[in-house]
């Protein structure tokens, strides 16, 4: 058994193969490992595997699917939990076997996302340059205090609720909305309406999969109805706002701030080293010249448990299709 490992680095080979010299050694696993993304240029990389395992901007169109198919491959791994780069009926038609990793360490994204809040608020980005160049003023540095301000959770799956907890025990109130509630939520906030949750909230955090419906969500519609003034953080699916719309309410002075650790066009910028080069992404530009924007380059899920605990669901999940079981974490339409 040959697997290709796509857009790996090396935090992914450590971890995989630490994992697989536990899990697998008894098989004939070899795992092939490929720094270039999954594309319609690099497929011929996968030639010989029996599956291939990718992450979150690696591209699995219906083309792709079909020359991994022809070359053999019977399998995808992901090892994310997001799957809107997989063209799912198209794996089906083609009788591939296709997996994820739907939930690892939520709390490592829930603690990204209140460093985000905590540093946009209280600038200590700003503050940290300024000490090393023997600047000790004070001015543009006011925060606010978040204990007794309403933080908004967009998503109570298991990360939204990771992050409501770690609010309400700094003091917060905390509203959440989620179209499917986690009965759990109502123990740490509560659930209302988006609306209601755009008008109050001071902080507004976005924890939901990227789907059609939820496509662009926030949008001029939407900034429009949240507090004058609010934060924004998008630590789930770059593609969950309209980045446009996002600039425009920041330069209107309708939003206050802005803290963001996934891009919608973050495909050709994370994950490797541009800072060699310009960036030809105007709105990417754009947003980094305002300084009450904070972006991170998908950085949320890198904690060593979470790297673990993906490494241990993705390897469990190609066990799962060696083995014929029916997997937990297969991804099919409609689901």
């Amino acid at each position: 058994m040959q697997v290709t490992v796509f857009s790996a680095h090396p935090y992914d080979q450590n971890s995989l193969d630490t994992v697989a010299q536990e899990r697998l050694s008894h098989r004939q696993v070899t795992l092939i490992y490929q720094t270039a993304a999954l594309s319609r240029q690099t497929v011929p990389l996968a030639a010989g595997s029996d599956a291939v395992c990718v992450f979150v901007n690696d591209q699995l169109d219906a083309e792709v699917l079909e020359q991994l198919a022809a070359s053999g491959v019977k399998a995808v791994l992901l090892r994310c939990a997001g799957f809107n780069n997989v063209d799912i009926a198209a794996a089906e038609r083609l009788g591939l076997f296709v997996a994820r990793v739907p939930a690892y360490s939520p709390e490592a994204v829930a603690e990204h996302t209140l460093a985000l809040v905590m540093t946009l608020n209280r600038h200590t980005h700003r503050a940290y340059n300024r000490v090393r160049e023997g600047n000790f003023m004070l001015d543009g540095l006011l925060g606010a205090t978040l204990h007794g301000k309403t933080v908004g959770i967009i998503g109570t799956g298991k990360i939204g609720l990771a992050t409501a907890r770690i609010f309400k025990g700094m003091g917060c109130r905390v509203l959440g909305y989620d179209p499917f509630p986690a009965d759990a939520f109502s123990q740490t906030g509560e659930l209302v309406e988006l609306d209601r949750l755009l008008a109050e909230a001071h902080v507004v955090s976005l924890h939901c999969p990227l789907l059609d419906d939820t496509h662009h969500m926030i949008n001029a519609d939407s900034l429009a109805k949240m507090k004058k003034g609010a934060m924004l953080v998008n630590t789930s699916r770059g593609a969950l706002i309209d980045t446009r719309a996002v600039i425009s309410a920041l330069k209107h002075r309708q939003l206050g701030a802005l803290a963001i650790d996934v891009y919608e066009q973050e495909g050709p910028l994370f994950f490797q080293d541009r800072s060699a080069e310009f960036i030809d992404d105007d709105l990417f530009v754009r947003l980094m010249t305002f300084p009450n924007v904070l972006i991170t380059g998908h950085q949320g899920f890198f904690t060593h448990e979470a790297l673990r605990e993906i490494a241990e669901t993705t390897l469990g999940n190609l066990e799962d299709f060696l083995d014929g079981r029916e997997s937990p974490n297969a991804v099919r339409t409609g689901r």
